[in-house]
């Protein structure tokens, strides 16, 4: 029986709120279930069984059903090795499970398939199951009924597989009949296409083709690695689950997203070149976090209440739950409300599939705990923690009788009796109806199509007809569609545009004309796809007048609507102009039309369409322009044409000649200057701008600005030259500038002579403020020239306390990497006694070089005595001392010990534990490392998941031994990581925080203090910055855990590679 969670009485909130770091809590109100050591959740009111035991199916992976309810399973070798050694051994297979007490529950095993290769899909169609196993997709028939295949053919071949084969996915129906499948990784592929320029591609893809194989096409195009989910809903929209949407951040990674015909999606690199852009990448329908999405479907039937139908259910492998989404109509796209549905506490639980069955529940697919296939979150392989099957269903949930129709005879019913099925509120009936009326073909048109003109037949049945009449291959099919575009009810115009825009039905175009014109944004962006498909010309002025009635909304940098639903619109009408490609009519447009917003439409689309006579002339004007889209727009086209850069250079040229530049001018034209920067002229211009004595100073602020923006890869000579010489400049600002230019730009590793001369010259002008002169010096390379005894005495005079902490940390790291004399090393350490502790360390590197007993015994003798010496760590002495003679070694074991008091005490202690750490077990580390006790994760990550206020564990068994790891579990304290080093902030008003250094700008500090919390700190509330010495990691773990569990904790970090 489950149990039920009740809700929290109100003492009890704090608690929940400060446990919530490290705990995780079912839902109010959910029922839990016990599992071979698992709890699993699902919402009150539903229960979840095992229906698939490990016994009966060990690791499955995706499942499809066949008309008699039997079902296919990918099942997995529990092979984690990469795709080669995969593809040579092929140790995986497809199982065909049967109830044989017809009671769901799955107690026969059949081996379909062997020998097969990673398997990444599994649809059961027309009496053989598809397997997308890279780099192939396999049609597997059973041929003489004995449930095993004899038959094998390759159905699909993309020839590419790369090492974590994630080059295929699927196949899965599509409502019209056409099979849908992804292309991930970035392996190169050609599809031949008759009739056609063959499509090349490197990018990741939804692709879809006739079950024959035939009219191959890409749907949509995504930077993302591995597409995996597909599904779509009733009236025909599409939706695609992903990993790597995005570069990790702010907790965002994987997206679910509305997959729009001819879209460009996330992430952006290198592979997106060459695919049309209607501006921005499209946007995200729903982040999913390091979810690692797998099985994705759309609840289609009513028994688990009326509300779930045309819900989303994806699989959260990473996660370990399945999420129900719930669309909410945005305009022309869609939101989505998130529901957990089903949620494990195991970490080994890992859905990969969801499906509905004949009666109306979810089957979720587990596949155990073997994969780790370029999946550093899945943290260990683990082949002998096995899957299972299990079954959702609501409480009290009754199966409608015969639920796979097995009792009909399909093939006797007359052609209106067929139809008649499409109404069953069996979801199988309905399937099967619809298959068998695709086979009837044109005999059943007649009927579908008065079915889809009444009225009084369910608007279900009216859709499905749509969808039936979409598989069939006839004029007359092609008309009773049509007739449904003028259909008052909006789902089936919506599922008829579709099947309209999949067969390219000209005679469509006055429907679809006056449709992309409607109030409806969610229809117009349909028939907009549909017109750009038709190919025809006649589409063109009535896309750009739909395109000019679009409210004005908020844009991005490239003026792209910055609101989804917007974009979302924007792009179906740009991507049909771009499909329509007439140059002769949109350059007309552009050139001519007094409407802005058309203009802009047929820039964007001239701007994607391949020789299509668009001109610098036609967009150079607009960045001048008072409308933020048209400007914005304007300014995104040039960034992508560096071929331009000399027939732009003049309108530049022109804007950075004016005596005086607008606020909005100075913040603009470096973002539209930099993207170009690539092109000689308008390198150019830009060190022309910086030798021009008459340009004012911001226009030479400016083009430093852009030279820092253009992050080019190899800085070009005349802009250092010129960067150079403005160092001697008597205004200060543009001195400053330049410095700060310099240093930001990509240097050669040996700069000319004449920057190294201008930045020691500059170092050296006792004229200059100390901050330039420093900022200068800082920029020299390491070695470069000697440090005469005023520019030394310069340097240690801003090692004062009094200085600022920007001052004081210039000269200090201008100082540890000069190449100063014996005597100017000396001179230095004395010096050392009265240096602060933040300044401190930075100095040591300048010891580092000619390491004399003379020069180590003064070092040590000032840090001894310095005022600073707290700031020191043995981590960083340790190995500054061991480059000096043995007798100065042997007096800095002092310094050392004082630095930690208590060394020789927990030196002993490791030791000791050391030895009481035996047999530790990975798997078990692995739980505590995830367990509440330990809360490891809730500050550290390995893979994609876990805390971010401490170091990356992912590899960290690679990088440390064994005493290593056990003194940073233990002594945290003890040493710390770069960029993880804990500092202590005092402030004017006597408060202090302490935590991880997270921002250190000249207007703020902000440090990590929790994994949850930070704290901002302006820079002018500081007293004192300094580092700390107590690690924010508390200390005493081994107090916490069993002896047992600190040697499992430690056998896991150590196998972590």
């Amino acid at each position: 029986m489950p149990t039920l969670a009740r809700p929290l009485p109100a003492v009890a909130l704090l608690t929940a709120v400060l446990l919530a770091a490290t705990a995780t809590f079912p839902p109010l109100g959910a029922a839990q279930f016990k599992f071979r050591g698992q709890t699993l959740t699902v919402p009150d009111g539903f229960e979840i069984e095992l229906v698939a035991p490990p016994t009966v199916v060990p690791r499955p992976i995706s499942a499809s059903f066949d008309e008699q309810g039997r079902l296919y399973v990918t099942d997995s070798a529990g092979m984690s090795d990469k795709a080669d050694k995969q593809l040579a051994a092929k140790p995986h297979r497809v199982l065909r499970l049967e109830s044989t007490k017809g009671d769901g529950r799955f107690d026969r095993t059949t081996v379909f398939a062997d020998r097969m290769m990673f398997p990444e899909g599994c649809l059961y169609y027309e009496g053989s199951v598809y397997v997308a196993a890279p780099p192939q997709i396999w049609k597997l028939t059973d041929t003489d009924g004995d449930g095993v295949a004899d038959k094998r053919e390759v159905w699909f071949d993309g020839k590419t597989l790369t090492g974590c084969a994630n080059d295929l996915h699927g196949p899965y129906l599509g409502p019209d009949g056409w099979f849908y499948w992804c292309k991930g990784a970035f392996a190169q592929q050609t599809y031949e296409r008759p009739g056609q320029q063959p499509f090349v591609t490197r990018a990741s893809h939804i692709f879809r083709a006739r079950p024959d194989g035939t009219g191959i096409e890409p749907v949509l195009t995504g930077g993302m690695d591995n597409p995996v989910g597909f599904t779509y809903t009733a009236d025909g929209e599409r939706f695609l689950s992903c990993t790597f949407f995005q570069n990790p951040a702010g907790g965002k990674r994987d997206g679910l997203i509305h997959a729009i015909y001819g879209g460009v999606y996330g992430k952006d690199h290198d592979v997106l070149r060459d695919h049309p852009r209607t501006g921005d990448l499209m946007p995200v329908m729903t982040h999913m976090s390091a979810a690692a999405p797998c099985g994705l479907t759309t609840y289609r039937s009513r028994g688990l209440g009326l509300d779930f139908y045309d819900n989303l259910f994806a699989c959260y492998f990473n996660l370990h739950k399945v999420v129900r989404h719930i669309l909410v109509p945005d305009g022309a796209t869609f939101k989505t409300k998130d529901l957990d549905f089903v949620t494990s506490d195991s970490h080994d639980f890992h859905p990969t599939d969801v499906l509905e069955d004949a009666d109306g529940s979810l089957l979720i697919v587990d596949t155990g705990g073997w994969y780790k296939i370029c999946c550093p979150t899945s943290q260990l392989a683990k082949p002998d923690v096995l899957g299972g099957i299990y079954r959702v269903r609501r409480t009290g949930m009754t199966a409608p009788a015969d639920p796979r129709g097995l009792g009909l005879s399909l093939g006797r019913l007359k052609s209106a009796d067929l139809i008649a099925l499409l109404a069953d509120e069996r979801l199988v009936v309905q399937k099967q109806a619809l298959n068998e009326i695709r086979k009837r073909g044109v005999s059943t048109v007649v009927s579908l199509r008065e079915t889809v003109a009444s009225p009084a037949a369910p608007a279900s049945t009216r859709v499905q007809s749509i969808w039936a009449l979409a598989r069939i291959n006839s004029p007359e099919a092609r008309a009773a569609v049509r007739s449904a575009l003028a259909d008052t009810n909006t789902t089936i115009r919506h599922a008829a545009t579709h099947a309209v825009s999949l067969w390219r039905d000209l005679a469509a175009y006055e429907s679809l004309e006056k449709m992309v014109s409607g109030a409806d944004a969610s229809l117009a962006r349909v028939a907009a796809e549909a017109l750009g498909r038709l190919g025809d010309k006649r589409a063109v002025p009535v896309l750009l007048a739909a395109f000019g009635r679009l409210p004005e909304s908020p844009v991005s940098a490239t003026g792209s609507p910055t609101d989804s639903a917007a974009r979302v619109l924007q792009h179906s009408l740009l991507y049909a102009l771009i499909e329509l490609a007439d140059r002769e009519q949109l350059l007309a447009h552009a050139r001519t039309s007094t409407n802005p917003q058309i203009k802009r439409g047929a820039l964007i689309a001239l701007d994607q369409i391949t020789d299509s006579g668009l001109k610098p002339e036609d967009v150079v004007p607009h960045l001048a322009s008072t409308a933020p889209a048209m400007k914005q727009t304007a300014a995104w086209i040039i960034s992508h044409r560096p071929d331009w850069g000399a027939d732009v250079a003049g309108y530049f040229r022109e804007r950075l000649g004016a005596k005086t530049l607008s606020p909005a001018e100075q913040s603009e034209l470096p973002g539209q200057l930099a993207p170009l920067a690539k092109h000689a002229a308008i390198q150019d211009l830009l060190a022309a701008t910086l030798r021009d004595a008459q340009a004012t100073r911001d226009t030479r602020l400016l083009a430093m600005r852009t030279m820092a923006a253009a992050a080019l890869k190899d800085t070009p000579a005349p802009w250092l030259t010129e960067l150079a010489r403005l160092l001697g400049n008597a205004d200060e600002t543009l001195a400053r500038s330049a410095v700060a230019t310099l240093r930001t730009v990509s240097n050669p590793k040996q700069p000319g002579a004449e920057v190294v001369a201008a930045l020691a010259a500059a170092g050296r002008n006792a004229a200059l403020p100390a901050d330039i002169r420093l900022d200068a010096l800082a920029t020299l390379p390491a070695g470069a020239g000697e440090i005469d005894a005023a520019l030394f005495d310069f340097l240690r005079a801003n090692l004062a306390g009094t200085q600022t902490l920007t001052i004081r940390s210039a000269a200090a790291t201008t100082l540890a990497k000069a190449k100063l004399t014996a005597d100017q090393q000396l001179e230095l350490a004395a010096a050392l006694q009265t240096i602060g502790p933040l300044e401190l360390p930075k100095l040591l590197p300048a010891f580092e070089r000619a390491p004399t007993e003379a020069l180590g015994r003064k070092l040590l003798a000032s840090l001894k005595g310095s005022t600073g010496w707290r700031g020191l760590r043995t981590d960083l002495l340790k190995p500054l001392l061991a480059k000096y003679p043995p007798p100065v070694q042997t007096l800095g074991d002092e310094l050392l010990k004082l630095l930690n008091a208590d060394a020789a005490k927990e030196a002993a202690h490791l030791t000791d534990l050391l030895g009481q750490l035996k047999d530790g077990d990975i798997r078990r580390g692995m739980a505590v490392f995830n367990s509440a006790k330990s809360a490891c994760a809730t500050c550290h990550a390995i893979g994609y998941l876990g805390g971010r206020l401490g170091p990356d564990l992912t590899r960290i068994g690679g990088a440390r031994n064994e005493r290593d790891l056990l003194e940073a579990i233990v002594y945290p304290s003890a040493s710390f990581v770069r960029s993880y080093e804990p500092f202590v902030v005092l402030t004017k008003g006597g408060e202090e925080f302490s935590g991880v250094l997270r921002k250190d700008a000249p207007e703020e500090v902000i440090l990590a203090t929790g994994p949850e919390t930070e704290q901002r700190i302006a820079r002018k509330d500081i007293a004192e910055l300094r580092p700390g010495s107590v690690s924010i990691m508390p200390q005493g773990l081994d107090q916490v855990l069993t002896r047992q569990e600190l040697a499992d904790l430690l056998a896991f970090l150590k196998a972590a590679k």
